[in-house]
């Protein structure tokens, strides 16, 4: 069967700010040393299974130029630009629309634009063994990922280890993220895996599923496809996506259909959730630092500090994240910097948005 893809990249990325703006959201950005973007390398790890003329784009009107930029050997009318935000099931409803007005069925690959893999071909090999399993029937496939600690940032997905298709499980639960202790005993069970927020079905699995249990949603994506290729096409995406329900594709499909499947991933997997992510993308030097830039470091040690042209000097400090750009200097301990998302709110309500 034919083997799509749509990668989301409509996310600001805020707890990477200043270097994430509204104007350049991480999926943009490069934070490794090749110098890919992270929306770039995403695309090119696919490319063993899915052509480049079936790659989508799912993201906002304001980013279409960047994606462009970034990706100009995807198509153009590959890239779906959503008039408002509403969540990743109408993102996702919205991309099986247009893959079935030009095939009728094929299998999806959904992936977030944002995540690092580090061992690209045992992740080809995973998605592959998910795409056969998503093609029996109405399997709704997510891949999973082995936990290495009592992470709490993470959602955590259950499965059944007597229940499988191949080496797909079969999933009992979808689960919030949760507290140390109860992630100790997740971890302690052996039945639980990371929720990656990747996906593989049909297109048509998918879109019953919305059916079923998102009828509204549903009835706006019919009106949407049936426009697709019309001179009303874009009023009709704009009129009905405003009305669309904001719903994750977790809340309102996963934890309530059936035939679900996970496959447990080890290929390296990293969401790049914050600042914290760069210490393990790039090294380290002897005093524990990440450094990148014009920086003199003097009695500093496990620090994180990215700097551009202006020199960057710290003295006797430790544990620490440093981002200097041209209009903005983050200073934030590192055991705060999931609070760097406070200061863009602060930054919002004070109306100073030239540094959103």
């Amino acid at each position: 069967m034919k083997k799509t893809a749509l990668i989301m990249a409509g996310g600001r990325g805020e707890r990477f700010w200043p270097r994430s703006r509204r104007d350049m959201p991480k999926q943009f950005l490069s934070l490794t040393d090749d110098g890919k973007t992270m929306i770039q390398q995403t695309v090119e790890r696919i490319l063993p299974l899915v052509d480049m003329e079936d790659i989508y784009i799912s993201t906002n009107r304001d980013y279409k130029p960047l994606v462009r930029q970034q990706l100009p050997d995807v198509p153009e009318e590959n890239i779906l630009c959503e008039p408002v935000g509403r969540n990743t099931a109408p993102c996702i409803g919205l991309g099986a629309v247009h893959v079935t007005r030009k095939y009728g069925d094929a299998v999806m690959i959904v992936l977030p634009s944002d995540h690092l893999i580090k061992y690209t071909s045992i992740f080809v090999n995973t998605l592959s063994d998910a795409c056969d399993v998503a093609e029996q029937g109405k399997n709704l496939v997510t891949l999973g990922i082995t936990p290495d600690g009592p992470e709490t940032g993470y959602g955590y997905i259950k499965f059944r280890p007597e229940a499988s298709v191949g080496r797909a499980l079969a999933v009992e639960r979808f689960v919030e993220k949760p507290d140390r202790e109860t992630a100790k005993e997740y971890l302690a069970s052996e039945q639980y895996l990371w929720n990656s927020g990747m996906f593989i079905w049909k297109a048509s699995s998918i879109l019953d599923n919305i059916r079923q249990l998102l009828p509204d949603t549903y009835a706006g994506l019919e009106r949407i496809g049936q426009a697709i290729g019309t001179d009303r096409q874009e009023e009709v995406l704009e009129k009905e996506f405003e009305a669309f329900k904001s719903e994750s594709i977790d809340y309102g499909v996963m934890e309530k259909a059936k035939d679900i499947y996970i496959l447990s991933g080890s290929f390296g997997w990293d969401d790049v959730g914050s600042w914290l992510a760069v210490e393990r993308l790039k090294s380290s030097n002897e005093f524990g630092n990440v450094v990148n830039g014009n920086v003199v470091a003097v009695g500093t040690k496990n620090s994180i500090i990215q700097g551009e042209d202006k020199l960057i000097a710290l003295v006797g400090v430790e544990n620490m994240i440093v981002v200097d750009t041209r209009d903005a200097l983050l200073i934030c301990d590192k055991d705060h910097a999931g609070d760097i998302k406070k200061v863009l709110e602060n930054l919002r309500i004070c109306n100073r948005t030239e540094y959103l």
